[in-house]
């Protein structure tokens, strides 16, 4: 068995987000030499800076703009699959903005369930990072996708998502699959069991934390005392 060293932590930054245990279970996506389990949903800055996830995924609801991106992998510490659209967004723009998103130093680029294969393809042309195709559907062409040029299904289909990665996992037996994981322990291994190699967490808000942390403040407690 191996012993650990003792963590090195500061007395400041020690204080963090932390993703579930349950995810270290998952086989993880080895991605240019880095081996990735746990993604970290947000694009707050701040949240990017605290978190011990092994990589973060940015998606947002709006057409994605490069000087988001930008912003987002100035701050993080971690690498980051930026979202650059199939939804709103389409056609050549998508193109455009994933291209854009390796040159600035995305990890990887996510595109929306509804992205044409067609797009996908030449999104898959146009850079040299995984082209991440979120899947929120059973009834998904899944073989398309990949012989378009999908490099990793991001599977997010609610309380379906154990049963979209089995499907997808039955199809094939090693390609990267990362999925939601849910909010608790039990989802997370059941998401992991059907076959995912990597779990996205959403953490708490910004908003969230200081409702905890102004509570605790109300009845006397320090910032220490606080379950994050």
């Amino acid at each position: 068995m191996k012993i650990l060293p003792t963590p090195v932590e500061g007395t400041l930054r020690k204080v963090a987000l932390k993703v579930p245990e349950a995810i270290y279970d998952c086989s993880g996506i080895q991605i240019f030499g880095k081996r990735i389990k746990s993604l970290v949903f947000t694009t707050d800055v701040s949240i990017l800076r605290n978190v011990n996830a092994d990589a973060a995924i940015a998606v947002y609801p709006f057409t994605p703009q490069p000087i988001i991106t930008q912003a987002l992998l100035l701050a993080a510490d971690l690498p980051v699959f930026v979202g650059v659209g199939g939804g709103l967004t389409q056609g050549q723009r998508v193109v455009n903005l994933a291209a854009y998103a390796e040159m600035q130093g995305a990890m990887g680029v996510v595109v929306n369930a509804p992205t044409a294969n067609e797009v996908i393809e030449q999104v898959a042309a146009a850079v040299d990072i995984p082209v991440v195709v979120t899947v929120a559907r059973a009834d998904e062409d899944f073989r398309a996708r990949v012989e378009a040029g999908a490099g990793i299904f991001n599977v997010s289909a609610a309380a379906r998502t154990p049963e979209v990665v089995a499907a997808i996992r039955a199809l094939y037996p090693r390609f990267p699959i990362l999925a939601t994981g849910g909010a608790t322990d039990e989802s997370i291994r059941a998401t992991i069991t059907a076959g995912a190699n990597a779990i996205s967490w959403t953490p708490p808000t910004c908003a969230e934390l200081f409702k905890r942390i102004m509570a605790a403040y109300r009845e006397g407690r320090g910032y220490h005392d606080i379950d994050q």
